[in-house]
């Protein structure tokens, strides 16, 4: 979405020679005497276009910061062209005549025949300032130069942004028609084509590209924009609900994307037609999707759920404007919509184009391009190939290791149940990303050993023994590490213990439930309470519970766990909403079975499906990276939905397992009748994977 500064700055292949002061100059003896001259030729459309112009054997003159330079070489033998075919020219984007030199417009003069101007900054979230320089002055100082040079034609790439928020069908002989122009993106670009259409002495013709994303055969792009902002909700969803599963969305207006490689085979083909100056053309899909088609179709693409029910807001439309608007400013509202699209991780500016009212004719390209193979391919036949690009090369999370080092780099992380299983995991992990690491457990000797692999690869550790299940140990620790380490800013509690027992088993058991109640929920609470207040003076900390996919599932067995996981969940959502304005926040995790010594003793599990405990830890990493409010399998989140509206067959399936999974000391008697039902236990093991039996 944002070219560099002046968005032309890296380099490109050429042939210069060198004064006395660095200044390169060009060289006349170059094979080919009508040239092209390119401005932002490194930007996403001129990184396609250069190749394509090069193939019609002239030579490509490119503006570039004289830092940039040395880089020419390589995009040299990447294009594998001759030194003399691609030049670098020395300018900068916001200086008169593109700060190049009165000597390097004397040499280019009669040697360039189409100047493209594709400089600009594409970003609707930059300051006004920053557009203003690069969008209109830029334009400015590239017609003057383009003058100069004594140019046979400019090529202006402009924007569908000219339109503004125009409602209804704009032609591509319109301009002063662009309404709403109040985005500052939306009306530098207006304003840059303007300069052209107005100030130009020069023939001149313009061009008008809708969205423009990735190639439809390679998927090749270099930023986040458009439907891209769209692709990391649907990749939380895909991890959230079966891809089967059903969703409720929005319909909204026709966002015209189309991809790159047909912008610049269309922009080639007409930029060298006669007789089309002073002409402007659209280069746009003349069938453009809703915006809910969009999605559905990135959703299919991705293999995330498709929203089965698009809602129209345009049937919001009867509400009077002040009405609408009012609602819109109210301080409520605003923090409500902020925090949704914080989680959906989709900036607040694309609200405003979520309706986008335009449909932009295309006649003039369609009668220009008649006759070749040029045409905008239909979105659902490359979407996967975008989809494939975006989450091989664009996805933020890629780079783990870099994003989480920049989480916990110097924080003081502390891990309870350290010893072993998914908090020694989680340790390792927070260590290794240059994190403060705080580890604790009951076992002196498994701290120990903890510590010992967090030194070796290279990090910083402290050990404390401490048995959470004792206030006083809690307490303790809380007072020893604000001492040591002056604060917490990222507590995990992980340490839990779990009991496999039927209800019917635990008549005469109720220290079970106290048991597992003060480990699980109490030792848990009293190190929030005791580490929030810090977090809260400071305005910052996370909390990450290790809990249960069985909070989600209610299976059966586990009564005591999961009450005292789901207590400590309930403390987090309460605590959560206090604190949400605070800058602290709270993170549960909702476990599948995980094969850590605490379910050793149970050898039931000794077959069923479960994650290590590095597969655990890095859902922790997961936690810290994103900072969700919860991180939990599909099945959890379907299980939820289920037991909301069938209570009663979601029950009825949770009692078949129960019988095919039997008590420990009931095994051996039921040996025979557990191999009988094999086949249905491993069916339900499939449709449940994860839960704990």
């Amino acid at each position: 979405m944002i070219l560099s500064p002046c968005g032309l700055c890296a380099p490109r292949y050429w042939d210069a020679q060198a004064t006395e002061s660095g200044v390169y100059r060009i060289n006349k003896n170059l094979e080919g005497n009508m040239g092209y001259f390119i401005t932002g030729s490194t930007g996403f459309i001129g990184r396609f276009l250069v190749p394509q112009l090069l193939q019609r054997g002239a030579t490509v003159y490119l503006l570039v910061r004289e830092a940039s330079l040395p880089r020419l070489d390589k995009l040299r033998q990447q294009w594998q062209v001759k030194p003399s075919r691609v030049v670098g020219v020395v300018g900068d984007l916001s200086e008169p005549n593109l700060g190049v030199s009165d000597q390097d417009i004397a040499m280019l003069r009669g040697t360039v025949k189409h100047f493209f101007h594709l400089a600009a900054l594409y970003d609707l979230n930059a300051s006004e300032e920053e557009l203003e320089i690069a969008n209109v002055e830029g334009t400015r100082h590239a017609v003057a130069l383009a003058e100069a040079m004594g140019v046979k034609c400019f090529h202006h790439i402009s924007s569908i942004a000219v339109a503004g928020l125009y409602p209804g069908v704009f032609r591509e002989d319109m301009f002063e028609e662009a309404t709403n122009l109040k985005n500052a993106y939306l009306r530098t670009k207006h304003d840059s084509e303007r300069i052209v259409r107005q100030n130009c002495k020069v023939p001149w013709r313009i061009y008008r590209p809708g969205i423009v994303i990735g190639h439809s055969q390679t998927g090749e792009m270099d930023r986040v924009n458009g439907p891209y902002l769209f692709f990391k909700s649907l990749q939380k969803l895909r991890k959230t609900l079966p891809q089967w599963m059903p969703t409720i969305g929005i319909e909204g207006g026709r966002p015209n994307i189309v991809p790159v490689d047909f912008v610049v085979s269309a922009l080639d083909h007409i930029a060298h037609l006669p007789g089309e100056d002073r002409k402007c053309f659209h280069l746009t899909d003349p069938d453009p999707y809703r915006v809910g088609e969009v999605i559905n179709i990135f959703a299919e693409a991705g293999h995330a759920p498709r929203m089965a029910l698009r809602f129209d807001t345009r049937m919001l439309g009867f509400i009077p404007p002040l009405v609408r608007e009012t609602v819109r400013r109210n301080p409520l509202v605003q923090r409500l919509t902020g925090a949704i699209l914080d989680d959906l991780e989709i900036p607040r500016s694309v609200l405003d184009f979520v309706n986008y009212p335009t449909r932009f004719d295309c006649r003039e390209t369609e009668r220009c391009l008649k006759g070749t193979s040029i045409k905008v391919p239909r979105l659902p036949d490359y979407a996967p190939v975008i989809w494939d690009y975006w989450e091989r090369h664009l996805d933020p999370e890629l780079d783990q290791e870099q994003i989480l080092r920049t989480r916990v780099e110097n924080k003081v992380c502390l891990v309870t149940g350290a010893s072993s299983g998914i908090g020694k995991a989680t340790a390792v992990k927070l260590a290794e990303a240059g994190a403060i690491v705080i580890i604790c457990a009951r076992s002196q000797a498994g701290l120990d050993a903890t510590l010992s692999e967090i030194r070796q690869k290279g990090g910083q550790g402290y050990a404390y023994t401490c048995d959470l299940s004792l206030a006083e140990d809690c307490d303790r620790l809380v007072q020893q590490v604000l001492q040591d380490h002056g604060r917490c800013d990222i507590l995990v509690n992980n340490a839990g213990r779990s009991i496999r027992r039927s209800v019917a088993q635990s008549f005469e058991r109720f220290h079970d439930f106290e048991r597992t109640m003060q480990l699980n929920y109490f030792g848990a609470l009293r190190l929030i309470l005791g580490f929030a207040p810090s977090m809260l003076e400071r305005g910052s900390g996370q909390i990450i519970n290790i809990s249960t996919l069985g909070v989600l599932t209610s299976v059966p067995r586990f009564s005591g766990y999961v009450a005292s996981k789901a207590a400590l969940d309930a403390f987090s959502r309460c605590a959560a909403a206090e604190w949400s304005d605070k800058g602290v926040v709270f993170t549960t995790i909702n476990m599948p079975l995980v094969r850590t010594p605490m379910i050793q003793p149970s050898r039931v599990y000794d077959n069923l499906p479960a994650l290590t405990p590095e597969e655990a830890a890095d859902k922790v990493v997961q936690a810290i990276i994103q900072r969700p409010r919860r991180i939990a399998p599909p099945l959890g989140v379907f299980a939820q939905i289920a037991q909301a509206l069938a209570p009663r067959l979601t029950e009825m399936v949770l009692n078949t397992g129960y019988k095919m999974f039997p008590e420990e000391d009931e095994k051996s008697e039921k040996a025979a009748r557990e191999q009988e039902g094999e086949s249905e236990k491993m069916m339900l093991l499939a449709l449940m994977r994860g839960v704990h039996w």
